[in-house]
């Protein structure tokens, strides 16, 4: 789908960072970016990522015991200790809430074998979501020259790991106990905003202040994304309350409906309908309208036959494409038959 680019009217002093990226997770249109595809260090924000491929691949009631390379990690830690046993999911609790860079490692060592092997699988996920700006080399984020990502890619990974219900469940908790601990969250939306329902904080010096947030409104989810930003959770919050307060998802096309019509050459009808294949969703705000274009020369060659392919159309919002979608031919136009002469009625009457 296309996206068009449109800024919230966000306040001045509520954009501060370097990088943002905010998307409508529903209908993928881009509510606001600043910077969206610029490589930075992206800190515990790793966390994202190592704990999606966990969900993903291995049984979070599984038991682990904790080996001792995952013990005494740098940086901030859930204080694992050399043999501990912990399920997968209270590991997971200590990534994501937090922030242990010792469980993100234990987690890897469980799931790859080692944290090299796993940041391959990071990686590999990279490449299916078409992370194009982004390339891992460690589970939890700490600082290094070919470890980094974009505000856009966040947001997809974001808008994407929130689909899982496990991953879910683990960022949108508040409290929990994990083993003899008990944890909570670091993501200060979770009781500050309506809905907020992950994800992720981070910080290294180089980084700067990283924060990944999702709030659910009415079945609708909004993903927002800044790197680099000191007021991040002023800036989050602002994202979050305007982009659902002036942005509604709505059904802008039925399936079904005539978007359009075109040409036949050499049919018995000079024109033929051409409707909606699918519906289309997308998020508005209450002054855009949103119009029809069918590309191409405008015309098509008989026969054309009802329900066929008939390519696609874009919808418009500002003059600007948002999406397409798929149409096929309202009707059949049969082609013109003429009636051919016998050769010797062409060589007798040769203008008859």
């Amino acid at each position: 789908m296309l996206a068009a680019v449109l800024l919230l009217p966000v306040r001045a002093q509520a954009m501060s960072a370097r990088r943002a990226y905010v998307v409508d997770a529903v209908s993928g249109r881009v509510l606001f970016e600043k910077n969206p595809t610029e490589r930075s260090l992206i800190a515990s924000t790793t966390k994202i990522m190592t704990a999606l491929i966990v969900c993903e691949q291995c049984n979070v009631l599984d038991r682990m015991r904790i080996p001792k390379e995952a013990v005494g990690i740098e940086g901030s830690s859930m204080y694992l200790k050399e043999g501990e046993v912990l399920t997968i999911q209270e590991l997971l609790y200590g990534l994501m809430l937090s922030s242990g860079n010792d469980a993100a490692v234990a987690l890897a060592i469980y799931c790859g074998g080692t944290v090299e092997g796993f940041a391959e699988l990071m990686n590999d996920k990279a490449r299916n979501l078409d992370l194009t700006g982004t390339h891992f080399e460690n589970p939890n984020g700490l600082d290094s020259p070919g470890h980094y990502s974009t505000a856009r890619d966040l947001g997809i990974l974001a808008a994407y790991a929130m689909e899982n219900p496990i991953f879910y469940k683990t960022v949108s908790a508040k409290t929990v106990k994990a083993g003899d601990r008990y944890l909570t969250n670091h993501n200060k939306l979770l009781w500050q905003v309506e809905g907020a329902d992950g994800v992720k904080t981070g910080f290294t010096k180089a980084a700067g202040r990283i924060l990944v947030s999702s709030a659910t409104r009415n079945g609708r989810r909004i993903i927002a994304v800044t790197i680099d930003d000191p007021s991040d959770w002023q800036d989050h919050a602002a994202f979050l309350e305007e982009g659902f307060s002036r942005f509604t998802v709505q059904r802008l096309v039925n399936r079904g409906d005539r978007v359009g019509t075109l040409e036949v050459v050499g049919g018995q009808a000079g024109q033929v309908a051409v409707l909606a294949a699918a519906d289309f969703d997308y998020a508005v705000a209450s002054e855009e309208r949103a119009c029809l274009a069918l590309p191409g020369p405008g015309f098509v060659y008989a026969p054309a036959v009802a329900g066929a392919d008939a390519g696609y159309a874009y919808v418009l919002i500002g003059g600007k494409a948002v999406g397409k979608l798929p149409v096929v031919y309202g009707e059949t136009i049969e082609q013109t038959v003429t009636e051919e002469k016998p050769f010797w009625k062409r060589l007798l009457h040769p203008k008859s």
